[in-house]
């Protein structure tokens, strides 16, 4: 006689083959529907979730422009922007923050990303060949240091170290001395354990918080050089929002972080630790500048500009070389996480804000507008060309004026509330200015989308409406 209990692995198997097998026959619905409130496509690149890209002003594309750098349950992969196609380059590797703002990004010359990697005990960047999978430790990084980026050339590694201890608040300056090491880049014919890089983007205080240095590794020798703190208590010490140029491979940008209200936070400076140039000053009491990013071809820095704090708001820029400022201004509901600029420079994306972000209260108010005035949207500004002047502190400030629509609703869309573990769109352009990328949780769960800059044309509404139509022909209950 048969027991009880070897019947139950048996039903078990039946009900997990006939769920399996429902499940297999349930249409899978299309990926591609159009905006409903504004008639742009938008795709999901990502086949499941938790699926995130990279953060905003990190490089997250092949150089010729295919494929975009995202991390999947399975680990860091790669999406075909044509194809969808998905492409595991390193399983298990995760994006632990989802405002981590560096630890990796993919050369500006090969398809090549470098990454963060614990390895052997060592802290070591890994490039992999994003085609061969074939990768190489490159470099062993000084003590408490994390990747900010890889220089233009391809040559340097660059990035933060915390050194620890608490520094005082002002200024940065200039490298006053450095160290050399030596870290042999070496290879290897295994896949490097999974360990992603931490950390995250903001600081306490006025520029409070852990002392930190800006450091170089020369690939080709594996000399390491640290550009430590001045001794005079106007020390730079809190460092964050680190950027490679994407031309100049001797040229960085970096962030003196704390509360944004008493910092002036935007600086370059050349990778041997000279040239230190502010990139914006602060002429009023809580005037905020941040967020800032380089354009494509290198030429300007572009920033979230505040006069003040929730007040008046503006898409502010820098000239790398002449100091020339910039402003655009940007209505509140058009205020946004994070800004930034298309390949060719001739237009600018928003990727909006959520109910707790500044645009939503008035300044120096911590209590939201009621009704709401921030608005969720991805949004394309493009410059009209027209351009007035305003004295700033002396200066004569150019002036120009935007044309804004509105690409996709974000109504659904979780921003968070400053936490680590918060969902900022991080939006930019595909190399070819065709489409935007970005992640949201705007389905319940956190994806991957790319939405086309150009209005859905009617050939694509007819296929688009078609594949939905097919979809609910076959039983099909989502809707787009």
């Amino acid at each position: 006689m048969v027991t009880p209990t070897k019947f139950i692995p048996l039903i078990a198997v039946v009900l997990f083959s006939s769920i399996s097998l429902r499940a297999a026959e349930a249409p899978t619905a299309p990926s591609e529907w159009i905006d409903p409130k504004t008639g742009h496509v938008l795709v999901r690149l990502s086949q499941e979730a938790p699926t995130a890209s990279m953060y905003f002003h990190q490089n997250g594309y092949t150089p010729d422009g295919k494929k975009l750098l995202i991390f999947t349950p399975q680990g860091m992969s790669t999406v075909d922007l044509q194809t969808r196609k998905i492409d595991l380059l390193v399983p298990g590797y995760r994006v632990i923050s989802m405002s981590l703002s560096n630890g990796i990004e993919v050369s500006r010359k090969e398809p090549v990303v470098y990454y963060n990697q614990n390895l052997n005990g060592q802290n070591v960047v890994v490039a992999m060949n994003m085609e061969t999978h074939v990768w190489k430790q490159v470099a062993v990084l000084p003590q408490g240091a994390v990747l900010g980026g890889i220089s233009a050339d391809d040559k340097t590694i660059m990035g933060i170290r915390n050194i620890g201890g608490r520094r005082g608040n002002g200024v940065p300056a200039a490298a006053s001395s450095s160290a050399a090491d030596t870290a042999a880049p070496a290879s290897s014919t295994n896949t490097p354990s999974p360990n992603a890089a931490t950390g995250r983007r903001g600081g306490a205080g006025a520029g409070g918080g852990q002392s930190k240095q800006i450091y170089t590794v020369d690939l080709a020798t594996g000399a390491t050089k640290s550009f430590f703190p001045s001794e005079d208590g106007l020390s730079h010490d809190n460092l964050n929002h680190f950027e490679c140029s994407p031309t100049d491979p001797n040229l960085m940008l970096f962030a003196h972080e704390g509360d944004w209200r008493q910092v002036d936070r935007i600086w370059t400076m050349r990778a041997d630790g000279t040239g230190l140039k502010l990139m914006h000053q602060r002429t009023m009491p809580n005037e905020i500048a941040g967020h800032e990013f380089f354009s494509r071809d290198g030429t300007w820095v572009y920033y979230d500009l505040q006069t003040p704090e929730s007040g008046v708001f503006w898409i502010g820029g820098a000239n790398v070389e002449t100091g020339e400022h910039i402003r655009y201004p940007v209505e509140r509901s058009q205020w946004s996480v994070h800004f930034y600029v298309s390949w060719d420079g001739k237009k600018f994306l928003g990727d909006g804000g959520g109910p707790n972000s500044v645009a939503n209260r008035a300044p120096d108010s911590t209590t939201p507008f009621d009704p709401p005035q921030n608005g969720q949207w991805i949004y394309l500004f493009t410059p009209t060309g027209e351009y007035t002047t305003m004295d700033v502190n002396g200066e004569k400030v150019k002036v120009g004026k935007l044309t804004v629509e509105k690409l996709v609703d974000m109504s659904k869309h979780n921003y968070g509330n400053g936490e680590s573990s918060r969902v900022e769109p991080n939006s930019t352009f595909t190399p070819d200015d065709k489409w935007i990328t970005f992640r949201s949780n705007m389905e319940g769960v956190l994806n991957v989308y790319a939405v086309e800059v150009a209005k859905a044309t009617p050939d694509e509404i007819n296929r688009i409406n078609a594949e939905w139509a097919a979809y609910k022909a076959t039983g099909g209950t989502k809707t787009p």
